[in-house]
């Protein structure tokens, strides 16, 4: 029987753990699409302790405290409820996590971050608590520290279009720190007219931008604009959150005529609304191709499903499931019209429904092409699919249609500093896959090819696909 989280940990056969050990380990991580704080990494962020760094802002564990039958006052805080109180809940926990990943990605960090190696209980609780707290209270576990230590180049912050990017140009400035935090250009709120908060947004674009928006014409005007102001800060990916897809044919006055409407207050119908957004997502793909950015849509979420919740404790709290909107036709469309204007951006594509995986890693073979090493990419299985079943499936999905070793591989999309584990978890299920065909003789056992791949789905496909390099190169100089 093997041991708990040992060396060879999701490695089930030797070509598995050549490959980990020799190839895949060590490799840097790209962290392209996460929602880390640009002020926490600024500021060295300190953790005071583990409930701090683990249980703010944490809506993974949350739902499964909540499960557990925790009250909602060691979940998310309450009045009289110690961060002592909430670990001690958490930990009550995570007996009964086996299964979910989070139950790996919990004992990963304890080991890799703090060297504890006990089974984290009720009862190994204090002791753990104690020794965790202890290192976090030592120099060197700042954010920044961190990332460091986690051995990340890039970092890709998620930033609405009206935000100031301050702390990232404050990062840029900082020596020793070698990692490039770059912001992503998330303008979901431009999108959403139907919000209550459009039009307040709308005047927060106009400031930002320096644009008087009164039409459809200054508010593409404004929107081109702080793509700009992003691209000189260095970002080079845009994120559009869709929870459905929306297409629908319409021109740019039609789309004028429902931006008016919206912005004099009045609600839209999802006919107008599907267009406006068409014509908008077209206008931006275009912005993007442009610029040489890298665009991607992640689909299929249902948000904020507990109303009582929501009004409580507002959104991203752990009340969102998975949709099941159909998206074959819309995303179709999308593509196509950028790509009739032959202005598509390298594209990646994230379903948040897993049966999603076989239907998008078929699309994405009709618009590959320009010379470009998968131009449209098959998202890394997200949130409710970065299990270990999620992941080998959107592998083995992408591998059974497309190029599997053309794959830009995982992403955090965390708010922790802690969650970097999960490349590792990652990394192993890559090796544990390929390895397996590979003992089969469903693929040859040729180390210099398996290696070069698994290097590739690693770091080195990313390092390729994402046009950070001279914005490294930048960052770099202005350093030294």
């Amino acid at each position: 029987m093997k041991s708990f989280l040992d060396e060879q940990f999701l490695l089930h056969n030797e070509t598995a753990i050549k490959l980990y050990e020799d190839y895949a380990k060590d490799m840097p991580i790209m962290d392209y699409h996460c929602h880390l704080s640009p002020q926490e990494i600024y500021e060295n962020k300190t953790f005071g302790n583990i409930t701090e760094a683990w249980l703010y802002g944490d809506h993974y564990k949350w739902r499964l405290m909540r499960a557990n039958g925790i009250e909602e006052q060691y979940v998310t805080g309450g009045e009289g409820v110690t961060d002592y109180d909430r670990f001690l809940a958490y930990a009550k926990t995570v007996p009964m996590m086996i299964g979910n990943p989070l139950y790996a990605w919990s004992h990963l960090e304890l080991q890799r971050y703090f060297g504890v190696y006990e089974v984290l209980n009720e009862k190994s609780a204090p002791a753990i608590w104690e020794k965790v707290n202890a290192k976090l209270n030592s120099d060197g576990f700042g954010a920044r520290d961190l990332i460091t230590k986690s051995n990340v180049t890039v970092v890709c912050t998620t930033d609405d279009p009206t935000d100031s990017l301050e702390y990232h140009l404050k990062i840029q400035e900082i020596e020793g720190f070698d990692t490039a935090v770059l912001p992503s250009f998330r303008p979901d709120k431009g999108l959403e007219l139907n919000r209550d908060t459009f039009t307040e947004w709308v005047g927060k674009l106009s400031q930002a931008s320096g644009t008087a928006i009164s039409n459809y014409e200054s508010f593409l005007a404004g929107l081109e604009s702080r793509v700009e102001f992003f691209h000189s800060v260095g970002g080079r990916v845009s994120d559009h959150a869709l929870d459905y897809v929306p297409y629908g044919v319409a021109t740019r006055e039609e789309a004028a005529a429902i931006f008016a409407k919206a912005l004099a207050g009045q609600k839209v119908s999802r006919e107008e609304e599907d267009k406006y957004k068409t014509v908008t997502l077209t206008f931006l793909g275009q912005l993007y191709a442009d610029r040489g950015w890298v665009m991607q849509f992640h689909i299929n979420a249902a948000r904020n499903n507990n109303t009582r919740m929501f009004t409580k404790l507002g959104p991203d709290t752990g009340y969102d499931a998975v949709n099941d909107t159909p998206l074959s036709s819309a995303i179709i469309g999308l593509l196509d019209a950028l790509d009739q204007q032959e202005a598509l951006p390298r594209t990646i594509l994230y379903s948040l429904n897993p049966r999603d995986n076989e239907v998008l890693a078929a699309i994405i073979g009709s618009f590959q092409g320009g010379g470009i090493p998968g131009k449209i990419q098959l998202g890394a299985a997200w949130w409710f699919n970065d299990t270990k079943d999620g992941m080998i499936a959107q592998m083995k999905a992408l591998a059974n249609v497309g190029l599997l070793s053309r794959f830009v591989g995982m992403l955090t999309d965390s708010r922790s500093f802690l969650s970097y584990t999960r490349h590792e978890y990652f990394r192993r299920l890559v090796c544990n896959l390929i390895g397996e065909w590979a003992e089969q003789g469903e693929a040859p056992q040729d180390m210099e090819l398996l290696g070069k791949i698994v290097q590739g789905i690693a770091y080195n496909n990313a390092k390729e696909y994402f046009p950070f390099a001279s914005v490294l190169e930048t960052v770099s100089t202005s350093k030294s």
